[in-house]
């Protein structure tokens, strides 16, 4: 039986990692490697910002990828947090009957949305934003070495 509250909240703690995807659909979904993989890219991103400084180029296109897997996991929250409870017991628990307590919405799932939407929120902006101004500054440096 899957637990959509149980789901909610691997997203929003551990979802970067993809271990919400892994309870979902097992060890072998490719999705989930796919976000572990990029989160650690993206904190080596972070790892290389700290020693080498913010003018590194490769932590500035890494950096931004870690915000995306935590807004992309706050985003399967949201799915799965306000997907009703006949829908939720027929995708993924078709076994069993559309009420089933399983696919409830409760106050944990209720909380547990009211984070997502906080948590991606604040990281999708923040990446779009560091991107964008490590991008321009780059572009400023190269037309001001190119004017002189």
């Amino acid at each position: 039986m899957k637990n959509k509250t149980l789901a909610t909240w691997l997203s929003i703690v551990t979802g970067t990692l993809g271990l919400h995807r892994f309870y979902m659909f097992g060890w072998r979904d490719a999705w989930g490697w796919v976000m572990a993989l990029l989160s650690l890219l993206g904190l080596y991103g972070y790892e290389r910002a700290q020693t080498m400084g913010l003018d590194d180029p490769l932590s500035w296109f890494l950096l931004p990828v870690l915000g995306l897997t935590i807004a992309a996991s706050a985003l399967h929250a949201l799915y799965w947090g306000l997907m009703s409870q006949a829908n939720w017991n027929g995708l993924y628990n078709p076994s069993t009957d559309a009420e089933h307590s399983a696919g409830r919405t409760n106050w944990f799932t209720v909380i547990a949305l009211v984070l997502s939407m906080m948590i991606g929120t604040t990281a999708l902006l923040s990446s779009l934003a560091y991107g964008f101004q490590r991008y321009f500054e780059s572009q400023i440096t190269e037309a001001e070495k190119l004017s002189q």
